[in-house]
């Protein structure tokens, strides 16, 4: 037995199996920590819940519609003076000729089963379907010219204050302060609704339609929204995964270490932080203002996410690259492969999952990107679809965060119901990608 330990047992006055004071603080700090972290867990949980419960309960009514089925007569003295059955001729019919045909078929079943309310003249209740309606019965009968003089089951939207009657955004206390809707159409829709006339039905109109005017909120759509993320996210991933990587790995594998190298990487993650309305203002002056690109086109909204995004993926490839072991470049040279076959042979495949996971996840991020579309013009109302690649790359589209910014913009009540809706779409669209970027991590994973 040496001193120290002669001393050490010297000083022990207690047994090993009993804790001293001092590891019983040690004991206790440990469980504090476990006890704040497991409530910081907990509020951060409780917050997503609270977030999720308010969004799904605000936005879930934008994919049910209310709809107004009745058979419409489709006058040929209205429709088709000439009787000629023309398109060229029957496009001189404005949507006006169209809303009397379906007014007056509305107003003859009404009539037919009875459902007169006091009070209630033949404007209030044409006011109780969409303007909308008018314009979808134009556009089926010019593509069919042989329905004119028919008489056709249809489907047609109810206005927007009536559908939110009916989802219990409006009622008959608010509708004697409104002057878009009265009781007494309330009291009509009741009785519509008790005979199969109106019915609340899935939505398919707010994934594949185009956006609306503030007069017709009923027939507000994501299309054009969804079709111009898509393409942007097409743009993206073209350019940002190829730049990202080969950078990436020079740094990593090729590049010197230097003063050069070392101002590069520095940037590289000054660039990760810079706000992304930054992004914009560049995209405006260079891709606008500069290179004469148009505004609202997803090719400019593409280009700036793509700017935004190469750090974010930049920063994790590298990342995934310096995990692979040195001693697997280390075999790959000593069998007497190159560098550049050692790097993407051996390397660049164990590195793929990080890769791709962050490739992904900056995808997801840019997906949800909204300042620097705002900037370039995206923000614009649009309402026609774009066209197929590539010419639909520089036609004006819309993204989704732009339309729920859009949305929330606008005074009525169901325009809200819809931001809330398309913040659901984007939430599904987010974890998506997540869940594409797991399975694609367990399927290239290896083990060394």
């Amino acid at each position: 037995m040496t001193d120290a330990t002669a001393n050490a047992s010297a000083r022990r006055t207690g047994s090993l199996l009993v804790p001293d004071a001092r590891t019983r603080r040690r004991n206790a700090a440990e469980a504090r920590f476990k006890i704040y972290g497991l409530a910081a867990t907990l509020v951060g949980m409780v917050a997503l819940v609270m977030l999720l419960i308010s969004i799904f309960s605000s936005g879930t009514g934008a994919f049910f519609q209310t709809f107004l089925h009745i058979p419409v007569t489709l006058d040929a003295a209205v429709l088709d003076k000439s009787g000629n059955r023309d398109p060229a001729e029957m496009q001189k019919v404005t949507t006006i000729g169209y809303a009397k045909v379906l007014n007056a078929s509305l107003q003859k079943v009404l009539d037919d089963k009875g459902m007169a309310v006091a009070g209630l003249t033949d404007k209030d209740v044409a006011d109780m379907i969409s303007k909308e309606a008018p314009a979808q019965i134009r556009n089926m009968v010019l593509a069919n010219p042989a329905l004119i003089g028919q008489t056709v089951d249809m489907t047609i939207l109810a206005n927007g204050r009536i559908d939110g009657y009916f989802k219990g955004r409006v009622s008959m206390e608010s509708a004697q302060l409104d002057k878009n809707v009265s009781p007494r159409q309330l009291e009509l829709a009741d009785k519509m609704r008790a005979a199969g006339m109106l019915t609340t039905d899935f939505n398919w109109g707010f994934l594949t339609s185009g956006d609306s005017s503030d007069q017709r909120p009923e027939s507000a759509g994501l299309g054009v929204a969804i079709i111009g993320s898509l393409y942007m996210m097409i743009v993206v991933l073209v350019l940002s995964l190829p730049i990202g990587v080969a950078a990436s790995i020079y740094l990593e594998e090729f590049a010197p270490k230097n003063r050069w190298t070392d101002l590069i990487e520095v940037n590289i993650a000054n660039l990760a932080a810079v706000p992304s309305i930054v992004f914009g203002i560049l995209g405006l002056a260079v891709f606008i203002n500069f290179a004469g690109l148009p505004q609202s086109a997803p090719i400019v909204g593409g280009l700036v996410l793509t700017l935004m995004t190469l750090p974010r993926i930049i920063i994790p490839a590298r990342a995934a690259l310096k995990a692979v072991p040195p001693s697997i470049r280390d075999a790959a040279l000593g069998v007497g492969a190159s560098k550049m076959q050692s790097v993407f042979d051996h390397v660049l495949p164990l590195a793929a999952p990080g890769i791709l996971t962050g490739m992904i996840i900056g995808l997801a991020q840019a997906l949800g990107e909204t300042a620097p579309l705002l900037l370039i013009g995206m923000v614009a109302f649009v309402r026609e679809f774009p066209g197929a690649p590539p010419q639909g790359f520089f036609d004006p589209a819309s993204a989704l965060p732009v339309q729920v910014y859009n949305w929330t913009q606008r005074s009525d009540p169901a325009f809200v119901e819809r931001a809330s809706g398309a913040v659901i779409v984007l939430l599904v669209f987010l974890l998506i990608m997540n869940a594409v970027a797991i399975i694609l991590r367990r399927r290239f994973e290896r083990r060394w």
